[in-house]
């Protein structure tokens, strides 16, 4: 067993991150105790970190805790990529002083981007979620980790690019996935297992090089990718304008009578770079 105590530079509300969290049924989180138990996989290894908030929105700090002690400095290294502890927020909050979502920034200050906990589930989820509503993507993304997944220390994990190479069409469509979404989620594995899909190499390319390679993947468009970019690997630019979140929200913020055009989105952005990711981040936490 192990421990590890963490201050990080404010504001950085980590309340706000448990309630985001808490979002998805698949995620242990204790509110009162603010923690949450986070699955993660290192050098193939699967370990279960709890991270439990013990400062304040001022004055950020955590106590972090995993059972297994091999790769102990992985583990951490992990947990603070995947809740970002080294991208100081001020900034962020700085810049959208001057802009239209001043007062969201204001509400949700402190709010940070959080990375889903392993690329190749970020993946997955981004597909299973395609042109569904929130509530049954998340049921349904629950309905397939808990089938084919695997637990450790009560806490779920995404079943691995192996187990899900070797699944049918007709498996997935017992639990209500579509006849296409259950070909394209089998095909992500079969190039994961067979290659042509390497998340290590991916995280060192460039957006414009990922785009290139993620496309050619049949059932991997645009908007898939911008979420990819976006949680799995915590781009800091993205703003994915076909997401009807952010046309809703932009509706809302913007009081119009409907969704956004393209050209609207493109304008109502300008000013927004270098930080796009957060402004999406923001518009979406309006409306959840």
């Amino acid at each position: 067993m192990w421990k590890k105590k963490i201050q990080i530079d404010a504001p950085y509300n980590f309340d706000r991150v448990l309630e985001r969290q808490a979002l998805d049924p698949l995620n242990q989180i204790d509110k009162k105790h603010r923690e949450i138990k986070v699955p993660i996989i290192v050098n193939r290894e699967k370990y279960v970190v709890e991270v439990r908030g013990t400062g304040t929105t001022e004055a950020p700090a955590f106590l972090l805790s995993g059972k297994k002690d091999e790769n102990k400095e992985e583990q951490i290294k992990r947990i603070a990529e995947i809740f970002q502890w080294n991208v100081p927020l001020k900034p962020v909050y700085d810049h959208f002083q001057q802009t239209d979502l001043t007062e969201l920034f204001n509400e949700h200050f402190g709010t940070p981007l959080v990375l889903d906990f392993d690329p190749f589930s970020s993946l997955l989820k981004s597909i299973i979620h395609q042109q569904l509503n929130l509530s049954f993507a998340f049921t349904l993304t629950e309905r397939f980790v808990k089938t084919f997944g695997s637990q450790l220390e009560d806490v779920w994990f995404y079943p691995d690019a192996e187990k899900i190479a070797e699944l049918t069409v007709e498996q997935l469509r017992e639990l209500q996935f579509s006849g296409r979404k259950a070909e394209y989620v089998i095909g992500i594995a079969r190039n994961v297992t067979g290659g042509e899909l390497d998340f290590s190499a991916l995280k060192q390319e460039d957006e414009e090089e990922i785009f290139k390679n993620l496309i050619k993947i049949r059932g991997v468009g645009p908007w898939t990718i911008q979420n990819f970019l976006l949680f799995g690997l915590g781009r800091q630019n993205l703003f994915p304008t076909a997401d009807i979140g952010i046309q809703n929200a932009l509706k809302k913020l913007y009081k119009l009578e409907q969704k956004p055009t393209q050209e609207e989105m493109e304008r109502f952005k300008q000013g927004w770079e270098p930080y796009l990711s957060y402004a999406s981040l923001y518009l979406w936490r309006s409306i959840e």
